[in-house]
């Protein structure tokens, strides 16, 4: 009896763990960043959460109905491109700017390149960098946590000092610090803040405990690999030591560093994003280290606080080029450059 046989072309690998599955790790991994914001910022985190999320889906399902392409939407990569968006943005931003900056990242950062797995760019970040070019001003107003004060005041930029965390990012204090206005020294209780959360930030920057809850789940559950978050810590820590070293009265300690803004989140949930990451181990550990090194340059040499959005996309940009380089060889044979 002849039977018809499929050929198609390797590899022929099959796994139960699908990208449904992956996005669903990273999902349950971003809940206690998501309950931590929640605590601290009371409704401001649950309506821009909620706004980022709800914009994401509905501007991937509007991209596809008019390309007239399968529904995409249950791979949940949008759902992931929302809750990071939102996790990176400032208490006070109004719903109707995490609305345009929601639209872009899909849109612009993700459907343009003809969807999930042939973008270069990360979305989320790309998101984030659209809403900084475009309102500046809100992208950098601040909000006291509802555990410090009930009333969550915003917080006042011309009034920061070294004793009252809550009344400045710590990035924002750096910032003063190379300018000669304020000490780069911390007090203990401080730096407790920065583990637990009470301090101004983003939405889902502010508690390194509850982001390294998420970061340990996605190890143990082997959905991203220790390589990457490491190189990209590594990088950051040796670039901070060195700019403490030459100056410890204007740079911060490497530790403060990576407790602040957005370096975990950063670490953890965009470097490691398995579209516009590269795809071998040193790639992963060039990557890395140039995302740190990149971040710890733009937050003590340039003028903007923060440089974990930068970093990340310049390094998207060189992916290609990082992969090339790190071809491996293939097996029984040697590597062929054209």
């Amino acid at each position: 009896m002849s039977q018809n046989l499929l050929v198609t072309p390797g590899p022929h690998l099959r796994h139960s763990y699908t990208t449904q599955k992956v996005m669903l790790d990273v999902v349950i991994a971003l809940l206690p960043a998501v309950v931590a914001a929640g605590i601290f910022f009371r409704l401001h985190a649950a309506i821009l959460i909620g706004t980022c999320v709800i914009s994401c889906v509905l501007t991937e399902y509007i991209c596809n109905r008019v390309r007239r392409k399968p529904n995409s939407l249950g791979d949940l990569s949008a759902v992931i491109t929302g809750l990071i968006l939102a996790l990176s943005l400032p208490p006070m931003l109004p719903w109707w700017a995490g609305v345009i900056g929601s639209a872009f990242a899909i849109a612009i950062g993700k459907m343009v390149y003809g969807g999930l797995g042939c973008n270069i760019f990360n979305p989320a970040m790309i998101g984030r960098t659209f809403l900084t070019a475009c309102f500046g001003v809100l992208m950098t107003t601040w909000t006291v946590p509802a555990t410090v004060n009930p009333d969550m005041p915003q917080v006042s930029q011309s009034s920061i000092t070294v004793d009252a965390i809550t009344r400045a990012t710590p990035l924002a204090l750096s910032k003063d610090a190379i300018k000669g206005k304020a000490s780069t020294e911390f007090a203990p209780k401080i730096m407790r803040n920065l583990f637990w959360g009470d301090r101004p930030g983003c939405l889902g920057e502010t508690s390194s405990f509850a982001l390294g809850l998420g970061a340990l789940y996605l190890i143990f559950r082997f959905t991203i690999s220790w390589e990457l978050p490491f190189a990209v810590l590594l990088g950051a820590y040796v670039a901070a030591a060195a700019a403490h070293w030459i100056n410890p009265a204007h740079y911060m300690t490497p530790i403060v560093h990576i407790l602040s803004g957005g370096m975990l989140l950063c670490a953890f949930f965009i470097a490691t994003d398995p579209v516009t990451a590269p795809i071998t181990r040193l790639g992963g550990y060039i990557f890395g280290i140039g995302v740190g090194v990149m971040t710890i340059l733009i937050r003590t040499v340039g003028e903007y606080p923060e440089g974990v959005m930068f970093a990340v996309l310049l390094m998207n940009a060189l992916t290609p080029m990082i992969d090339r380089i790190t071809k491996q060889k293939p097996i029984g044979g040697a590597t062929i450059v054209k």
